[in-house]
């Protein structure tokens, strides 16, 4: 059974920093690139950061440049985000996204459930 689970959400002070977490099982996460979205009331889920399969590729919304770091850890099945100097417009839930597409063209897209990050005073 495929699974994505975030965590590491939460309640955090402008300027503050959190770590979200993604662990994958069910699947072969290696083979897969992955990705960080994110969902605010009455948008439009926008593509925050992405990292390639092996990570040597990482790219970024121009708003989280310098702020948010991507990484992985494929002995570990897990997916970060480093998130630093929040700010109230970084208040969304954020979703963990895996994807790769075989040679014959099929492609296997997975979703997390979601993890709520509110930056407030």
């Amino acid at each position: 059974q495929v699974q994505l689970v975030e965590s590491g959400g939460g309640l955090v002070q402008p300027g503050g920093s959190l770590r979200l977490s993604c662990a994958a099982s069910g699947f072969t996460f290696s083979a897969y690139a992955v990705n960080w979205y994110r969902q605010a009331p009455g948008k439009e889920r926008e593509l925050v950061a992405s990292i390639s399969s092996a990570g040597g590729s990482t790219n970024y919304l121009d708003s989280v440049k310098g702020r948010f770091t991507i990484s992985r850890d494929n002995a570990k099945n897990t997916l970060y985000l480093q998130m630093n100097s929040l700010r109230p417009e970084d208040t969304a839930v954020y979703f963990c996204n895996a994807w790769r597409r075989t040679i014959a063209n099929v492609l296997y897209d997975y979703w997390g459930q979601g993890t709520q990050v509110t930056v407030s005073s």
